[in-house]
C-alpha cells in the first residue's frame, strides 16, 4: 500500500461517499469529502489533495467538469473517476482529459483499494523521478555558471576565496542535494542566512518558497501563530484564519533563525512537526500535512546549546542532523578586500556615492580590525564611509571610526556630526549629508533625488525644509 495521503471524495450519494471515506481511513489515508462538484473544488483550493475521487454523474458540476478544473488548477493531483455501468465512452473521454483511472459501479472494496494504491504508488514514483531530474538540472546549471574560483554562484555571491569560505561552499554543494535538516552555527553577522539561501537555491526545492522566521524577534504566543498558523477566533485579535510559515513553506525550505531562543512549549510543538511532518493551527483541530525542508541557525555554540541551556535534547538531535559552522570574519581576513570591494559596488548607488574603489592603506586598516560584528559590521562600515566620503576612492581618512575604536559612538572625529553619544544628532547629520549628495548628483532635480534615496518627493521636500538646504 502507498503511504498515507490526503484523499478528496466527491459524491452526491451520502452512503457511497461515507463508505469510500471509511475505506480510505482504514487504509491510513486522511480524507476530505464533499456532496457536490463545486463544494469539492472549493475544498481542493483551500486544503489541497493528492488524489481526488469523483463520481461522474452529479447535478450542476459533474465529474467531467471537476476533472477539467483539477487538471487546470492542480495538475499534480491525480483523479479517479467513478462511472455507472455501461458508460465506457465517458470513461475513455475522462482518461483522455487526464484521469489516472476509472472504476465502474458496482465494485468491491478490494477492487477499489487496489486501484487507489496503484495510483498513489505511481504518483510517488513519478514525483521521485521529477525531484531527481530537477536536482540534476540544478546541479548542471550550477556547474555551467560557477566561476573557476567558486565565488560566483547562481544564487548570488558568497564572497571570498579563503580556505574557510571554500569549505562552506563545498558543504553547500554536498548537502543541498539531500533533503536532510541542516543546523547552521555562527556568530551574529557571519552570513548564516546566506548559507541557508544557498542550500535552498541549489536544492531540488529551489522553485519552491524560501520562508524565513526570526524566532528571537517574536514573543512565544506570536511565534506559535507565525509558525503554525491560527484559526479565526483562536485568540483576541484573530479575526480570520491564517496559515503559518510551515504551510507557506510547503514544497520549499523553512529557515528558522535564532532557533535557540524559542521557549519550551514551542519546542514541544516544533518537535512534533519535525517528527510527524504534520501540525494543527493554534485553536484548530484539523491535522495538516506539510512537506518542508528545515534549515535552522543559531549563534549559540553546539556544545552550549546541548548542555548549557534549556534547549531540549530531543529537539537538538532532530535539528543537528547536518551541522555546519560559518567562520567569523577574523578567521577569514584574506576575504576582507574582496568583501569591501563587493560592498562598495553594492552600496554606492544607495548612498549616492562617487566612490569606485578603496586604496591600499584603507584596506590594510580594514584587515587590521577584528570585526566583532563580522561581515554585517564590515558592510555597515563601508556604507557609512560611502555616505561621508567626498572623493572617488576610500582612504584611511574615510575610516576614522576604525582608527578610534575606543570611541563608542563610532562617529568620525571632526566630521561635524558630533563626537559624543547623541544618536539623534548623529543620524540627522548623516541624513543631511546624504540629502545634499543626492541633490548634487541630480543637479537639484528633486524627483530624481527622491528616487535615488528611495523616498517620496514630498518627504524629500520636508527634509530639505527641515535642514534648510538650498537646492
Amino acid at each position: 500500500m502507498a503511504g498515507p495521503r490526503r484523499v478528496l471524495i466527491i459524491d452526491d450519494h451520502d452512503s457511497m461517499r461515507d463508505g469510500l471515506e471509511l475505506l480510505m481511513r482504514r487504509r491510513g489515508h486522511r480524507t476530505l469529502s464533499a456532496s457536490g462538484g463545486q463544494e469539492g473544488l472549493q475544498l481542493l483550493e483551500e486544503q489541497g489533495a493528492d488524489l481526488v475521487i469523483t463520481d461522474l454523474k452529479m447535478a450542476r458540476v459533474d465529474g467531467m467538469k471537476v476533472l477539467e478544473r483539477v487538471k487546470r488548477d492542480a495538475p499534480d493531483t491525480d483523479v479517479l473517476v467513478i462511472t455507472a455501468y455501461g458508460t465506457v465512452e465517458k470513461a475513455v473521454e475522462a482518461m483522455k482529459l487526464g484521469a489516472a483511472d476509472f472504476i465502474s459501479k458496482p465494485f468491491s472494496s478490494e477492487e477499489f483499494a487496489i486501484k487507489v494504491d496503484r495510483i498513489l504508488r505511481e504518483r510517488e514514483t513519478r514525483r521521485k523521478l521529477q525531484r531527481e531530474n530537477l536536482a540534476l538540472r540544478v546541479e548542471n546549471t550550477y556547474l555551467r555558471n560557477e566561476g573557476d574560483d567558486g565565488v560566483d554562484v547562481p544564487y548570488g555571491r558568497m564572497v571570498g576565496d579563503s580556505e574557510p569560505i571554500r569549505r562552506v561552499r563545498q558543504f553547500v554543494a554536498r548537502v543541498a542535494r539531500s533533503d536532510s535538516t541542516v543546523m547552521i552555527y555562527g556568530e551574529s553577522g557571519t552570513g548564516k542566512e546566506l548559507v541557508a539561501r544557498a542550500i535552498h537555491a541549489r536544492s531540488a526545492r529551489h522553485d519552491g518558497p524560501f520562508i524565513r522566521v526570526n524566532c528571537g524577534a517574536l514573543a512565544e504566543g506570536l511565534l506559535d501563530s507565525e509558525l503554525f498558523g491560527h484559526e479565526r477566533g483562536a485568540f483576541t485579535g484573530a479575526e480570520r484564519k491564517r496559515r503559518g510559515r510551515f504551510e507557506l513553506a510547503h514544497g520549499g525550505t523553512l529557515f528558522l533563525d535564532e532557533i535557540s531562543t524559542i521557549t519550551a512549549p514551542t519546542q514541544v510543538r516544533l518537535l512534533r512537526v519535525l517528527q510527524e511532518r504534520e501540525l494543527e493551527r493554534v485553536g484548530g483541530e484539523e491535522t495538516i500535512s506539510v512537506d518542508v525542508r528545515i534549515v535552522a541557525a543559531t549563534n549559540t555554540p553546539a556544545e552550549e546549546l546541548l548542555t548549557g541551556s534549556d534547549f531540549r535534547d530531543d529537539l537538538y538531535y532532530r535539528l543537528h542532523v547536518v551541522p555546519v559552522v560559518v567562520p567569523p570574519l577574523r578567521e577569514r581576513k584574506d576575504d576582507i578586500p574582496l568583501l569591501a570591494e563587493h560592498f562598495v559596488g553594492k552600496l554606492r548607488e544607495r548612498t549616492c556615492s562617487e566612490v569606485t574603489g578603496i586604496d591600499a592603506a584603507a584596506l590594510r586598516q580594514l584587515e587590521d580590525y577584528d570585526w566583532p560584528g563580522n561581515v554585517r559590521e564590515l558592510e555597515n562600515v563601508i556604507e557609512r564611509a560611502l555616505v561621508l566620503a567626498d572623493g572617488d576612492t576610500l582612504g584611511e581618512d574615510d575610516l576614522p571610526f576604525l582608527a578610534n575604536v575606543g570611541d563608542a559612538s563610532g562617529v568620525p572625529i571632526g566630521s561635524g556630526l558630533g563626537g559624543g553619544l547623541d544618536l539623534a544628532r548623529t543620524m540627522e547629520g548623516i541624513e543631511e549629508r546624504l540629502l545634499r549628495k543626492a541633490l548634487a548628483r541630480t543637479g537639484g532635480v528633486k524627483a530624481e533625488a527622491a528616487r535615488l534615496l528611495g523616498i517620496k518627493k514630498g518627504t524629500l521636500q520636508y527634509k530639505i525644509d527641515k535642514y534648510g538646504i538650498d537646492s
